[in-house]
Parts: structure tokens; C-alpha cells; sequence
């Protein structure tokens, strides 16, 4: 029989987390743990991590929500994934649980989750003003990241220009892969413009330049676009596999950015990554990120996309984010994040 426990938990931000929605000083998580009669020696743990200006599944009711789902789990004795495409975090979450029950701390076999090899990761730089955001890209550089992420659309677009254009004065191309996040602070007036602008500076990409739901006016960027786009927040709510195909075959995005917690958790995800291969011309044309959840998300997104095979750099580094963080099996040794051979260990929030 199996037997499932809730623990709400409040992480909190080493430094506030801007992006063009607000600014993020704390975060609520629901760890779920699973225990089995005929494991006694075992539990499963999982994250469901919503972020309640993105997530369709957040609400002020999600506690009450997920504790009747593991109650149902507890009667039935599975999990029904079908029946939570419309719940990604909690469904993310209980995957996770699950398989950790199934097969403990490595829950993918793999040379990273052997501690063998590392797995490539983009740099984060987060919004802020000018100066700060200027020191931490350098920070990012010192530390040897050869692909860095900025978050822009909060700050004025001439200050954010001039902060790529002096990593451009310093590092090539070559030498320094730059990603851009707009999260939909561009209007569809003014995105090719500023697409224009941003292609001069030989950027990797953008990522959701105009809001997600405009269908068409994506549509027309991707078409003519001299940078090309990645979607993100598009992908939200779109849950069933005809509408995942429907919508890229509409959009036709250069890359997709995929995050469990947000995109349908791994099964959701999963489908993703099959109709991105089948439509785009590009190899790869994917890549996977965290979405602000603890070290036990990370750790479960970290493993599973160690088994893709996808060599460009992947966002995984929000784990250094919190202040109360777990412990975890994870750390980042220059551009690559590494799992060391330990246990994940997880209590009631007192003790987290």
C-alpha cells in the first residue's frame, strides 16, 4: 500500500530575481513523499513547484488540490498521469516522487548521474540596473561559462544594447554565446525592430520577444526574423498532443525551451521534444531549463536531461538561488553542473 505525505515549504531568494513580470524574494514550494508497505526502507520524494504568475495549475487552493490527488493515488495505488496534462507542477512533482521510489537516488542511468561527465549550462544574469547586471556578467565570464543568459525587458532597451554591446567589445561570438529573455516584454510593433537591433550583436537567440496567445504575429516574426526565437511561455496551456502539433507547425519557432514544472511535466515535456524533432529542420532545435524550483527539482530535470543527448548548454544553474536550499547532490565546477554520489536528503521544513 502506498502512503503519501505533503510538506509545504518557503524558499527564499539570496538576491531578489527580476524579470520583466516583477521581481521574485520568495518562492512556495509542496514537496510530495511517497512510501511503500512493500518497500519499507524506501520513499520516493517530488517537487511541485508552481510559480503563481506562469503556472495554469497555481491557485490559492493547490495544497487542498494536491492532497486530494495523493489521497486518490493512495486508493488506486498509481499514478495517473493523463489525468493531470492540465496540472504540470503537480504532475512534475509526483513523476518525480515515483520514480525516486522506483529507483532511488540515481533515477536515470547515465555517466552524469555516475558522476562521470558533466552537463553544459548557461550562465543566468538576472534583471537589474545597468551596473549591476554588468557585474555579473563579468562574474559569469571569470567563473568560464562560454554561454550566458540575460534576462531583458525590465531595464531601458538602449542601457540593455549597451551591456551586450560591451561583451561583444570583449568576446566574440565564438568565444561567448549570448541568449536573450525577453519574456514577452516586446510589443508586436515594435519586436521586428528590436530584433533587428539585437541580430547586429550576433546573439545565439531570443527567447518569447511578444507575449504568449498572438499566435500569427509570432508566426510572422519566426518567419523573417534575423534572430532566431525560441518560444517558452507559448508552450503554457498547451497541453494535449494535437494542440502541442498544431501549435508548432502554426508558429514554426527556431527553438523551443522546455521547463517540466511549467510544460507538462517529463511526459509532457517528452512530447514536446518527439514534435519538435519531427517538424524542425534543425537538429536539436530544444533545450531544457529549471524553473526556479529547489535542488530536488533541479536534481530530477538535471538527470532526465542527461539521457537527451543534446550538447548545447542547458539552464540548469537556479539552484545557487535560495538561501534555504536543500541539500543537494548537484554543484557546478565552471560551465558544467556535476552530480556528486550522495544522498539527497529531505525532511519536514524545520529541518530543511
Amino acid at each position: 500500500m502506498l502512503h503519501t505525505e505533503v510538506i509545504p515549504h518557503t524558499l527564499h531568494f539570496k538576491n531578489p530575481a527580476g524579470t520583466s513580470r516583477g521581481v521574485y524574494t520568495t518562492r512556495n514550494v509542496w514537496y510530495v513523499k511517497i512510501t511503500d508497505d512493500s518497500q519499507p526502507c524506501r520513499e520516493g520524494i517530488g517537487e511541485c513547484a508552481p510559480l503563481h504568475d506562469l503556472s495554469m495549475d497555481a491557485s490559492p487552493n493547490y495544497e487542498k488540490r494536491l492532497r486530494q490527488i495523493c489521497s486518490e493515488i493512495e486508493k488506486s495505488g498509481h499514478l495517473d498521469t493523463d489525468s493531470l496534462r492540465d496540472s504540470p507542477s503537480m504532475l512534475f512533482g509526483l513523476e518525480t516522487a515515483f520514480r525516486n521510489l522506483t529507483y532511488g537516488n540515481i533515477m536515470w542511468d547515465s555517466p552524469f548521474a555516475r558522476g562521470e561527465e558533466g552537463l553544459r549550462i548557461n550562465g543566468l544574469i538576472w534583471m537589474g540596473d545597468y551596473d549591476t547586471m554588468l557585474s555579473r556578467i563579468e562574474e559569469k565570464m571569470r567563473a568560464g561559462f562560454h554561454c550566458i543568459k540575460l534576462k531583458i525587458g525590465a531595464i531601458d532597451f538602449e542601457k540593455e544594447i549597451a551591456l551586450l554591446k560591451h561583451i561583444r567589445n570583449h568576446y566574440s561570438a565564438a568565444e561567448i554565446e549570448i541568449r536573450v529573455d525577453a519574456n514577452g516584454a516586446f510589443s508586436a510593433e515594435e519586436a521586428m525592430t528590436k530584433l533587428e537591433r539585437l541580430a547586429e550583436l550576433d546573439l545565439h537567440s531570443i527567447e518569447q520577444p511578444i507575449r504568449a496567445g498572438q499566435w500569427q504575429e509570432m508566426a510572422k516574426l519566426t518567419r523573417s526574423t534575423p534572430l532566431p526565437i525560441a518560444l517558452d511561455e507559448e508552450l503554457i496551456g498547451i497541453n494535449k498532443i494535437d494542440d502541442k502539433r498544431r501549435l508548432i507547425e502554426t508558429i514554426r519557432p527556431q527553438y523551443i525551451i522546455l521547463k517540466p514544472t511549467l510544460h507538462g511535466g517529463i511526459q509532457g515535456s517528452e512530447e514536446w521534444i518527439k514534435i519538435m524533432n519531427e517538424t524542425s529542420e534543425s537538429e536539436n532545435a530544444w533545450w531544457i531549463t529549471s524553473a526556479l524550483e529547489s535542488n530536488v527539482g533541479l536534481n530530477t530535470i538535471a538527470q532526465w536531461s542527461a539521457t537527451l543527448n543534446n550538447p548545447m548548454p542547458q539552464g540548469l544553474g537556479t539552484g545557487q538561488l535560495f538561501t534555504d536550499n536543500i541539500p543537494s547532490p548537484l554543484t557546478i565546477q565552471g560551465e558544467k553542473l556535476w552530480y556528486k554520489k550522495q544522498a539527497l536528503l529531505i525532511s519536514r521544513p524545520t529541518g530543511l
